[in-house]
């Protein structure tokens, strides 16, 4: 006498995903329809890149963050420069080694429409916007049936697949200095529908006649065998498959239900009772559910909601899913899934005359005399009878409300917008003796992702070019909109006032007080000028008003309105170090950031002021001796309240009478000397100058005028 076991396909969701499902009308139409293996996509094989052969490749629906596997990629490519000067004598030149890679990454087994947010060891490098915030180029390839092949690949393999029904990208000289001159382990936003997808979408492209049910995800990966992918689909609609006709139908405990009756005791053709009934300990039920999922709201990152139930036990379940699902949208699902394996503690059996031949695994049945419904598992036919296997259809879960994912610290999208750059040639910041002229280099950006620039220099009109690295931290830029002449420059000027609008409305000025102004605080550079202010007005629209000042610090050259403003703080300095044949000409800056489509110049004209001295001061003339004091390159503290250290080889001067205005008018001497005093006898109509001749450079002349 043949028997036939027919068994329901999606009795339980478990296992890292899909857990045992059953056959479809035997292990014949179950093999053919869905294959043997049981493994469903994980949760993990989204999260990390791969290369590995072999490797599955998801088909992707709606939106999702996907790593993907690398399908081709060239060898480092290495680029060799100087460092930026270190700056002084006997310091050696700095080489530099940088690193980028060309290679391509396949995202999906099926098309996509875009490509959203990328992100690359977790920093974002590609932003909603489509903005990369790297300085590569990036082609995507979404998987069209016309899809050309990449031009890169061909041109470096000669001969490549276009990769057409399949969606992968591109990076071509991608940077690795920030990622430890390796290849980073890249995630990818994919939007392969433009709409959430329904699970009845996600199983007919899985299966031909699959038809699914009605409940929708944001996003899902379909990897691993058809037999995981449908039994993700049936935890999602809390259901399970049947046969119909040639196909599946996703069955739920909403469908009809088909009132059975038994045949009672007298069936000869099977053995034992025609109901029975059992109940397993509880302790083999799951004590906690836990789902494993993605959620849209923290970036598409890894999330974890539980269900734990009371009583005996301690064994815990966890199903990873690769759906993008909200965290109540989990939490549901999780007890769910512990109701439905609490209530399939239940067994029931039944046997049938010929009528039961009409009852298929997985049909929703009402038993005859008993209350509530019963989802047939299996049928054994035998004969003229047939026995059931049913278990209790589990009640309604109401949907979470209680859930939360979490935080996440997302990686901040922001604009990066154009390099502002601003060069100065500006005496040392600290009391170091410059041996060579510098200089100053701070840039930042219009907008407020920008993080730095590479830089290039050029003495000889652009001729040659050399690497001086990279820019430091953004700096807070602007321009100058009014400004004050300097009053004087060895007091706080309490009365003059500077106007700077900041090129950026998310950075802001501070206030100072005395101890930090005597410290370095709020350090500044207008043109050429340094100075520093105490208070910082807000007036709007970006605009500040700058107050209680000091100004030409250092021994600097007064600022004018319409020039670059730049605070000046350590982290956002960077410094070009020249030979000392430059002074003179004409440098030329290029910077070169993410967001430029072409580098920024800046051109200025090297006059030493790095590394001359400061112009003498309290030039005076009286009973025929004209007397100044000396101001020195370092010791600006004056913390020993004695006359500042000479610092230059010698001490020495030039003492200029000219005819007239000191503009136009002839020279009448022009006298060297070692000592801070000179007679000359008194002169009509006559300018005289004085500079301070360091060991580099001249100091910028000091005047006085007679007029008769």
């Amino acid at each position: 006498m043949a028997t036939l076991v027919l068994t329901a396909l999606g009795t339980a969701v478990g296992g890292p995903i899909g857990g045992a499902i059953g056959g479809v009308l035997g292990n014949l139409v179950d093999r053919r329809v869905l294959g043997t293996a049981r493994e469903g996509p994980r949760l993990t094989e989204l999260a990390v890149q791969t290369s590995s052969y072999g490797t599955p490749i998801p088909q992707l629906f709606g939106a999702i963050r996907v790593a993907g596997t690398v399908i081709w990629a060239t060898d480092l490519k290495e680029a060799r420069g100087g460092g930026g000067g270190g700056g002084g004598k006997g310091q050696p030149t700095t080489t530099t080694y940088s690193y980028s890679a060309s290679f391509a990454v396949l995202l999906s087994a099926r098309a996509i429409r875009r490509v959203g947010r990328i992100w690359a060891d977790g920093r974002l490098i590609r932003g909603a916007a489509g903005d990369l915030k790297v300085k590569a180029t990036l082609r995507v390839h979404t998987g069209g049936e016309d899809q050309p092949v990449d031009p890169l690949i061909a041109s470096a393999e000669g001969a490549a697949p276009a990769y057409r029904g399949m969606a992968y990208l591109v990076w071509e000289d991608l940077p690795l200095a920030e990622f430890g001159n390796r290849l980073p382990s890249l995630t990818v936003e994919v939007v392969a529908d433009d709409a959430p997808v329904s699970t009845a979408t996600v199983a007919a492209a899985m299966v031909a006649g699959a038809a699914g049910g009605t409940a929708t995800v944001a996003g899902f990966a379909a990897s691993g065998s058809v037999r995981g992918v449908l039994a993700v689909l049936a935890g999602l609609e809390d259901g399970w498959w049947m046969p119909v006709g040639a196909g599946l139908r996703l069955a739920t405990a909403s469908d009809e239900a088909r009132s059975i009756e038994d045949a009672g005791v007298g069936v000869a053709a099977l053995e034992g009772p025609a109901r029975g009934r059992s109940i397993a300990p509880l302790d083999r039920v799951p004590r906690t559910i836990e789902i494993g999922h993605y959620e849209a709201a923290r970036d598409y990152q890894a999330g974890l909601q539980r269900a734990v139930r009371p009583g005996p036990g301690r064994s815990t379940q966890r199903t990873e899913m690769p759906v993008v699902l909200t965290a109540p949208g989990a939490k549901t699902l999780a007890d769910r899934m512990l109701a439905r394996a609490e209530a399939d503690r239940t067994r029931r059996t039944m046997t049938l005359g010929l009528a039961g031949m009409e009852i298929v695994p997985g049909m929703v049945a009402a038993i005859a005399g008993e209350a509530g419904r019963w989802r047939v598992l299996d049928a054994t036919v035998t004969g003229m009878a047939t026995r059931l296997t049913l278990a209790p259809v589990a009640p309604t879960m109401l949907p979470s409300t209680r859930a939360s994912g979490g935080r996440v610290a997302a990686a901040v999208d922001a604009p990066i917008g154009a390099t502002l750059l601003h060069v100065a040639e500006l005496p040392a910041l600290d009391d170091t003796l410059l041996a060579a002229p510098r200089l100053t280099v701070l840039a930042g950006g219009a907008g407020a992702g920008w993080r730095q620039a590479a830089l290039l220099w050029s003495a000889d009109g652009g001729a040659s070019w050399t690497p001086a690295g990279t820019t430091g931290a953004p700096a807070v830029i602007g321009t100058v909109e009014a400004i004050a002449p300097v009053a004087t420059t060895t007091v706080r000027d309490m009365a003059g006032a500077i106007v700077v609008q900041l090129a950026r409305a998310d950075t802001m000025l501070d206030d100072a007080d005395d101890a930090g102004l005597v410290d370095g605080a709020n350090l500044a550079v207008i043109g050429g000028e340094l100075m520093q202010f105490g208070h910082a007005e807000p007036l709007g629209d970006r605009r500040w008003r700058l107050t209680r000042l000091l100004r030409a610090r250092r021994g600097s050259d007064a600022g004018a309105a319409g020039g670059r403003f730049a605070l000046i703080e350590p982290a956002a300095v960077r410094t070009i170090d020249l030979p000392l044949a430059a002074i003179g000409a004409e440098i030329r800056v290029l910077a070169s950031g993410v967001g430029d489509a072409d580098p920024v110049e800046v051109r200025t004209r090297l006059t030493g002021a790095s590394v001359r001295p400061p112009a003498p001061v309290h030039l005076h003339y009286a009973d025929g001796v004209l007397r100044w004091t000396r101001r020195s390159r370092a010791g600006w503290r004056w913390s020993d309240g004695v006359e500042a250290p000479l610092v230059e080889e010698t001490e020495a001067y030039r003492v200029t009478v000219t005819a007239g205005d000191v503009a136009g008018g002839d020279v009448v001497s022009d006298v060297a000397t070692d000592r801070p005093w000179l007679a000359i006898p008194t002169m009509a109509d006559a300018t005289v100058t004085v500079r301070q001749v360091g060991t580099w450079a001249e100091s910028a002349a000091v005047s006085l005028r007679w007029d008769g």
